[in-house]
């Protein structure tokens, strides 16, 4: 076990009272979109209770689907947006008329506009589109880092939109992983330390090895004692994917995975990604690298907050190694 309390940081309990906080495994300082501004602001989790009363009791999960045997998605046309339905029963995410709006002055931003997303276990799956489109709010929502102005959200049967604060922080501890492109590393603890800490919040046994596992996995056996001051940018990049890895939850959402890597880490990167999601893990990135998309099983492009294409990459998934 970690001396959690030789971390500088703060990490005494915290009631949290805001819906709309985005933790790193509920113990992380971070930047958030308040709902009401749109702006962006600076809260401060900490590891509050990881068990007690009101907390969810959270449903098995579906047995995993394998990507050869998904029906052919329908896409019909809605209002100029897709409407990326596949309906199987066992999906994992289920995203429906999702719309997600803020207040800027006297101004409202609609983030996503009506959503219609299903994405059954096992996937390999790309988010695209410009800057602005709605991609991160996407990953929060499914997340439930943020909650919808209209619609539903549901991940692994559990309707995140109408969910408590404790049972969304359970669904976060246990059935999601994130990888933030802001990294969300705690200066003061080591690589191996930050990636113990998530396995050991997610409540896993054996967290020294499984860190130890996942560190090795994305290149960084050699770098396990060094503090996130003494790593590139690259490199913390690659802890905070082996965090997310170690925690062992069975959704994985990945905001710019690669942003940072060089090329041949990059490539990487998306073998091991890869490899989590044929062993049945939900795998979600978002991408600004058309490339990198192409190795997905399924690509959504979103653009203005609407879904606009949504199926195999062009020329079906490509080999990493075709990249």
């Amino acid at each position: 076990m970690v001396a959690w309390r030789d971390c500088s940081v703060a990490l005494g309990e915290v009631l949290l009272d805001v819906e709309q906080v985005v933790a790193v495994l509920e113990l992380a300082t971070v930047g958030v979109e308040a709902p009401s501004t749109g702006a962006r602001t600076e809260r401060e989790a900490g590891p509050a209770r990881f068990a007690g009363e009101g907390y969810l009791d959270l449903v098995p999960l579906s047995p995993a689907v394998h990507p050869a045997d998904r029906e052919s998605m329908s896409r019909d046309v809605v209002n100029g947006a897709v409407d990326a339905r596949v309906g199987h029963e066992g999906t994992r995410i289920d995203l429906d008329d999702l719309t997600k709006r803020y207040r800027v002055g006297e101004v409202d931003v609609t983030a996503l506009d009506g959503i219609n997303l299903h994405v059954d276990d096992a996937a390999f799956v790309a988010i695209v589109g410009p800057s602005g489109c709605g991609k991160t709010t996407l990953l929060n929502m499914i997340g439930a880092l943020d909650t919808p102005t209209s619609g539903s959200v549901r991940v692994a049967g559990i309707d995140v939109s109408a969910a408590s604060q404790a049972e969304r922080s359970t669904l976060r501890r246990h059935r999601v992983s994130f990888v933030f492109q802001t990294f969300n590393l705690f200066p003061a603890l080591t690589a191996l330390e930050n990636v113990q800490f998530g396995a050991d919040a997610a409540g896993r046994d054996a967290v020294a090895d499984r860190a130890h596992t996942a560190l090795e996995k994305v290149g960084l056996g050699e770098r396990m004692r060094h503090f996130p001051h003494q790593l590139s940018g690259g490199e913390q990049q690659r802890v905070a994917i082996a965090r997310a890895l170690a925690s062992d939850n069975p959704i994985l959402l990945a905001d710019e995975p690669t942003g940072e890597l060089d090329f041949r880490t990059g490539v990487q990167i998306l073998e091991v990604l890869e490899a989590q999601a044929r062993e049945g893990m939900t795998v979600l990135i978002v991408t600004h690298n058309r490339e990198i998309s192409r190795v997905a099983d399924r690509v959504i492009e979103l653009s203005s907050g609407r879904v606009v294409s949504d199926g195999p990459p062009e020329g079906g998934p490509a080999r990493i190694s075709e990249l």
